[in-house]
């Protein structure tokens, strides 16, 4: 197994030497500034996590020789994983109860409430709302998340293909697929009488169910083997989608998703997927 040492910035030298010790790996290879392989890493697994946690590094044991272009799908959660944002909560934040709205959304991700309720009753208070204010959080809101589009832009060139996959809304999934030429998208869709929101959702709800569904209707559409497939997510209503895929990743995630997923990013961005199989 390779250790691949990750982190936003610099890695000092020592730390990687500290780790080359713990690991009992063979050496260790500059694959930059701020990703580092240590091949034959083999002891220790539980020592290297710690020391890593206090040197605010990440870290994941990867088979030598595995490389992006291996996988044929890559699937996304949206808010606040490809995204900077929760876009409900900025949706309610142009009715002034974003602080509202957005505990019941923390509650959902922690897995609390059941999802699918939790977007019944966030979106019932957004009863009234002129679509527009979906354009305006879109437009002055919306951020991608560090390294997004470099990720991106890494799978295509690997020819791996990619679904966003949300319980949020269309109007945005819609958005990103053009934006960031995504071969498929999933979400839910809100409903809009006479140029306002109703505060009701239409059709089947995308619950972490909806999600898993998905992730397995693209792989087979695909011919794709379950060891192909890797999932990106950060809350509770991703864990039915990380459990099918043959690699997953917990990005700045919860601890209910930390705790079950192949990866962590605690401190890199997304481009941290191109640093475990460069």
């Amino acid at each position: 197994m390779n250790l691949i040492i990750q982190s936003p910035s610099s890695i000092a030298e020592e730390a990687i030497a500290h780790l080359v010790q713990l690991s009992g790996a063979t050496s260790s290879q500059r694959v930059s500034d701020t990703v580092y392989r240590l091949p034959g890493a083999r002891n220790n697994e539980q020592a290297v996590a710690d020391y890593c946690a206090q040197a605010r590094l990440d870290f994941g044991y990867v088979e030598a020789g595995r490389r992006l272009a291996d996988f044929g799908l890559v699937v996304m959660d949206m808010d606040s994983t490809l995204i900077t944002i929760e876009c409900i909560d900025e949706i309610a934040d142009m009715l002034g109860i974003r602080t509202q709205v957005a505990e019941v959304t923390a509650a959902a991700m922690r897995g609390e409430i059941e999802f699918a309720e939790s977007l019944r009753r966030r979106v019932a208070l957004l009863a009234g709302l002129d679509q527009s204010a979906l354009q305006r959080v879109y437009d002055e809101r919306l951020r991608f998340s560090p390294g997004a589009e470099t990720m991106l832009a890494a799978l295509r060139r690997h020819n791996v293909k990619t679904l966003l996959v949300s319980g949020g809304f269309t109007f945005f999934t819609d958005r990103l697929k053009t934006r960031l030429q995504l071969d498929y998208t999933a979400s839910n869709t809100l409903e809009i009488v006479d140029g306002k929101l109703t505060g009701k959702v239409l059709g089947k709800i995308v619950d972490a169910q909806g999600k898993a569904d998905w992730l397995q209707r693209v792989r087979d559409e695909l011919g794709l083997r379950r060891e192909q497939v890797i999932a990106i997510g950060d809350g509770a209503n991703d864990l039915k989608m990380l459990a099918e895929a043959g690699t997953s990743i917990a990005y700045h995630a919860k601890p209910v998703v930390r705790a079950v997923t192949t990866y962590a990013f605690n401190y890199v961005g997304l481009d941290g997927l191109i640093g475990l199989y460069e």
